[in-house]
Order: C-alpha cells, then structure tokens, then sequence
C-alpha cells in the first residue's frame, strides 16, 4: 500500500479526502500505462478500484431502495408489470449453439475458399472425362 519512505508515492495518498483517491488513482493509472508501475502500486490500483465499485454499488443500492421505498408509501398501488414473454422455438442456449455452429461452418467454408484461392492453378492433365475424346 502507500510507504511515505517511498519516493515514488504521491502524499495525496495520505489524505482520506475524496479528491486525495482521485488523485492518487490518476496517478497509479498514468504509471501503469507507461509500464512502471510496480506490484506494491498495482496492489494499491486493484484496492482503490474495487474500493470504488463497492462505493458504487451501494450507492446504487441505497438509491434503489430509497425509490423502492417512495413507491411503496404513494398513494396509488399499480399492479407490478407482466413478466417479459418468453420467445417461442426454444431457449437462448440453442441459438448459442446454433450461433456457433454457423460461425465454425462459415470459418470452415472460408478457409477453404481461401486455400483454394492460394493453390497454384492445377495441371491440365485433370480434365473431365466428358471432354475427352472417345
């Protein structure tokens, strides 16, 4: 984590201000781009990240009940909406799979069009045996 021996360390770290983190990431990141970042700072980099996603998340938690909250004591009760109808001719997963196998047989069809293109023309001797002479 932060080592205020350590020279290469932003004090901004220290602070446990908002602005502080934000600068103190910015910085991480900008080392990290220009790979000279080192594990103790990457270490650092990964924890003040999921510091801010977890911020984030409960943020976004504490909001949704917060609506959740303000819709149960209207005065109004609408019904809750309808599940979402369920598509006919089958799950997700076989259009997956029929997704992939598309893919692979277009892969397949592709390289052979692309070696058949890279082979050099064929001999002549090859004709078919409706063109030869009887």
């Amino acid at each position: 984590m932060y080592n205020p021996s350590d020279p290469t360390t932003d004090s901004a770290a220290s602070t446990p201000s908002p602005g502080g983190r934000n600068a103190r990431y910015a910085y991480l990141v900008g080392r990290l781009r220009n790979r000279q970042i080192t594990m103790e700072e990457a270490t650092e980099l990964f924890n003040l990240m999921q510091a801010s996603l977890s911020r984030s998340e409960a943020g976004r938690l504490a909001a949704l009940a917060q609506a959740s909250a303000a819709a149960s004591t209207s005065t109004s009760t609408l019904p809750p909406p309808p599940p979402p109808p369920v598509a006919a001719g089958g799950s997700s997963d076989d259009f997956l799979i029929l997704g992939l196998l598309t893919m692979g047989a277009g892969a397949g069809l592709l390289a052979a069009m692309t070696r058949k293109l890279q082979e050099p023309n064929a001999p002549a001797t090859a004709s078919p045996k409706s063109a030869a002479p009887k």
